[in-house]
């Protein structure tokens, strides 16, 4: 099994706490999309909390330590060292089935947003457009980076 090298960072715990989609890790890695500022400016920002989950760890982690994609991997490896992380739970399971059901959301971006409101997160952030049903959802502010200026 390949693994990628640790790295650490300090982050202090300060507010909003902001859950993120995998979009907005990928699109300040990738440094190519044209939400490379916005997004970058998210996982930046010093007064924010991120907050990331199993379900995010899966959408961005495994093909880039399949592929042996070491700064990728750290980069990733950094975002979560300094964001708090929310384990996936029955709970959370139960909920993203219910917001899926409420607002006709795909499986992950209802788990994402589960885990946004199991967290207490003031805020969920996405690189999706504002069309998406996500931004649909009452119980939480769910924010695009399209309509976030850098």
């Amino acid at each position: 099994m390949k693994k990628c090298a640790s790295v650490v960072v300090a982050f202090p715990m300060n507010r909003p706490r902001t859950a993120i989609d995998a979009n907005v890790l990928i699109a300040a890695w990738s440094a190519q999309s044209p939400l490379f500022e916005r997004s970058l400016a998210i996982l930046e920002d010093p007064d924010r909390m991120l907050i990331v989950s199993d379900a995010l760890w899966l959408e961005v982690m495994p093909k880039a330590i399949y592929h042996a994609h070491a700064e990728e991997c750290a980069f990733y490896q950094a975002v979560f060292a300094r964001a708090e992380h929310i384990a996936w739970s029955s709970e959370i399971v139960h909920s993203a089935k219910r917001l899926a059901e409420s607002y006709g959301l795909a499986a992950m971006d209802a788990t994402h947003l589960a885990v946004a409101l199991a967290a207490g997160a003031s805020e969920f952030i996405s690189g999706e457009k504002p069309s998406k049903p996500m931004f649909r959802v009452k119980e939480i502010a769910a924010r695009s980076l399209w309509g976030i200026v850098p």
